[in-house]
């Protein structure tokens, strides 16, 4: 067969970096700090829930298309619980969408909502499937970049590089606070100039809020709560993180109802539906009482400082992020400016796994000196990962 066998706007993304570090931790027996899944399971009741359901029968067989109604009451009651205050609320019935994680969450919601030839603006460096997204549902992704600021110890977002990216094919933003990698939380300052510009501009917004309840610093803001955003924003969170449920891959999208209708239209072109049992259990998990949402981000905020600190002892430059489960480094004062090479040798040299940054740019130079390392491991793991990388 002369043809490739792989659509060529995907090609270029090939094996993701993450399979590849993933087998070498394997082979050299090191410690993976590459991938975002924590290295023990969540609540024992909320488990506990998924066997009841499983047990009882519910969900094995489909579950209804936008997602058991418990949990689409249950997302709708967690939004008012944590943002009603600021004026934010869903209908269950008609704004609310299960999805099979948020991955296929953010795919349904750019196939729904682009035509071949938008442009798509996106904080550079982004989540890996967002450029594959964008390819798939035939946009253009215009990235605008965070840069490092080496004195705060974080990243920063240029309004004026944000306002001068918007252009006459542009039609949407694809925003994600808090940041992966970056650990960046946008400032309400900042998302108010963002809210502006998309009102100004008649933009639509998808905003990827899966590490909402894992701020270090300062507080979670919904953009959809900004004034003019609601009827324009797509929101998507999920289960994975906040529960330390990955494989589970339960997600949802808030947005107003012809928003919905729309993701829910390319969505079930997708996985249909996913997760019957599952879904059970997170419409329960999202019932835990406050303090379960500050201790998982207590918990978090000190194993981001276990190995903060550890990184800056072993010589890396470290801006500590704000929030998320990972922390980026600069590995230039090591005397590295490769990311990749730095990355494929540490196991071998350190016995540790990280992910390079350049493969979340399209800019790839502006990532060449950058890794990233995942901290949503138990305080021993981490201790362990450090005292290895005082090796370098």
């Amino acid at each position: 067969m002369d043809r490739p066998l792989l659509n060529r706007r995907l090609a270029e993304f090939g094996t993701t970096i993450f399979a590849e570090m993933s087998a070498l931790a394997v082979r050299t027996g090191s410690i993976n700090l590459g991938q975002g899944f924590p290295d023990a399971d969540g609540p024992e009741e909320v488990r506990e829930a998924a066997v009841r359901a499983l047990r009882d029968g519910r969900g094995n067989q489909y579950p209804p298309g936008p997602g058991i109604p418990e949990l689409r009451t249950a997302v709708a009651a967690h939004q008012e619980r944590f943002y009603g205050h600021r004026g934010l609320s869903y209908d269950p019935d008609t704004e609310v969408l299960v999805t099979a994680g948020a991955t296929e969450a953010i795919a349904a919601a750019l196939l729904a909502l682009l035509e071949p030839g938008d442009e798509v603006i996106a904080l550079e460096p982004y989540y890996d499937s967002y450029a594959a997204c964008i390819a798939m549902a035939g946009g253009r992704r215009v990235p605008v970049t965070l840069r490092p600021d080496p004195k705060a110890g974080a990243y920063r977002l240029d309004l004026d590089e944000l306002r001068d990216a918007i252009t006459a094919d542009t039609r949407l933003i694809l925003l994600n606070t808090p940041h992966n990698p970056t650990g960046t939380v946008l400032s309400p300052e900042e998302l108010t100039e963002i809210a502006r510009l998309a009102v100004e501009r008649d933009l639509l917004v998808i905003t990827d809020e899966v590490y909402e309840h894992l701020v270090f610093e300062g507080a979670h803001l919904p953009l959809a709560s900004f004034p003019g955003m609601r009827e324009r924003t797509v929101t998507i969170s999920s289960a994975g993180k906040t529960f330390s449920f990955t494989g589970w891959k339960v997600g949802w999208v808030t947005a107003p109802p012809e928003l919905i209708s729309a993701v829910r239209s390319a969505k079930q072109f997708l996985t249909y539906v996913s997760a019957g049992p599952f879904q059970y259990a997170v419409a329960e998990a999202l019932t835990l009482p406050d303090d379960y949402f500050t201790g998982l981000r207590d918990d978090l905020r000190a194993k981001r400082d276990v190995l903060a600190h550890g990184l800056s002892e072993a010589g890396f430059r470290v801006y500590r992020p704000s929030g998320t489960y990972f922390i980026t480094t600069d590995i230039r004062p090591l005397g590295h400016d490769d990311g990749f090479a730095f990355c494929r040798a540490l196991p071998e040299r350190a016995g540790v796994v990280a992910i390079p940054n350049a493969v979340f740019y399209d800019h790839k130079d502006a990532g060449a000196p950058f890794v990233r390392f995942a901290f949503c491991k138990s305080p021993e793991v981490l201790q362990e990962a450090a005292d290895r990388l005082k090796r370098l």
